[in-house]
């Protein structure tokens, strides 16, 4: 009865979360493409639980799947109490889909750049791209985002710091396993992963906020909302030199958008003062969820 509850209560948030499905197991395909063909035949270390797959399949031809599978259930019994519902959900799917889809991708040839640097930079490209669209929607990949969950909740260290010492850790290992050469090409992968995955979680979030201080407040507010379809906050402020009220709109618009209000306010309140800044995360009713967290 618990497995069929545990089935059903699954298939139910699968089909509330499907859009965060959806963009995981996009991410888990380009993850896996870039483990299976350019990260394996170059014998680049990687970072995680599946670093250290890999480096049970360079050292002893274990199948790296099994060691991500049994590392993956050691970790969910050990971090059980501290996971939430939506965090063990996402990471069983992704274990599950990764591990089919990686001896799947093995098994198909491929002709392959003789370039290492042109594969690292592939490989770090695909992982950078898949660990963005998974961070952005919510999702977790399990290995060692379980750690440090429970590490944080428990003791409260930091993730970023949690992540820097026991990647330090594989890569060092894996620096006695395959070489110089080839830890210096993953190295390079692990950098272009990381500039992209910044990058493109910049860029799902970026938006403008706009500080408008305009004659035609009610005007300027109904241009954003009928063209745009976007709220805007009318805040009370007062000149410093004039003492007089002066309504000031603040709303957050793509960059296209921003472009169109520039236009409308030069049209028609060219007397207006705009201030336009970036905004890199918004969370709220017609932006990113609070669920995403």
């Amino acid at each position: 009865m618990f497995i069929l509850r545990a089935l059903i209560s699954f298939f139910k948030f699968i089909r509330d979360e499907w859009k965060v499905f959806a963009a995981l197991t996009l991410g888990v395909i380009m993850n896996a493409i870039a483990v299976a063909y350019f990260t394996i035949p170059y014998k680049f270390p990687e970072l995680g639980v599946t670093g250290l797959a890999i480096l049970s399949n360079y050292t002893f031809g274990i199948s790296p799947v099994w060691v991500i599978l049994i590392g993956n259930i050691l970790l969910f019994i050990w971090a059980w109490k501290f996971l939430s519902p939506h965090i063990i959900y996402f990471s069983v799917y992704y274990i599950a889909l990764f591990s089919l889809l990686l001896p799947t991708f093995s098994a198909i040839r491929v002709d392959l750049p003789d370039d290492r640097f042109l594969a690292a930079v592939i490989s770090g490209v695909l992982k950078g791209i898949s660990g963005a669209v998974i961070l952005h929607t919510g999702g977790s990949g399990g290995g060692t985002d379980i750690i440090a969950i429970a590490l944080r909740k428990r003791y409260g260290i930091e993730i970023g710091s949690f992540s820097v010492a026991i990647n330090l850790v594989i890569l060092g290992a894996s620096l006695g396993v395959v070489g110089l050469h080839s830890t210096i090409y993953g190295i390079v992968a692990l950098y272009v992963y990381g500039v992209l995955v910044d990058n493109t979680m910049h860029s799902f979030d970026k938006r403008k906020q706009a500080f408008i201080i305009t004659n035609i407040p009610k005007e300027v507010s109904s241009y954003i909302i009928n063209t745009f379809g976007r709220g805007a906050t009318l805040l009370r402020g007062e000149g410093v030199f004039t003492g007089q009220e002066r309504p000031v709109l603040m709303t957050l618009l793509s960059s296209r958008q921003i472009a169109l209000l520039k236009d409308y306010l030069k049209r028609n309140d060219p007397n207006a003062f705009v201030s336009i800044c970036d905004a890199v995360e918004v969370f709220g009713k017609g932006f990113k969820s609070w669920k995403s967290l």
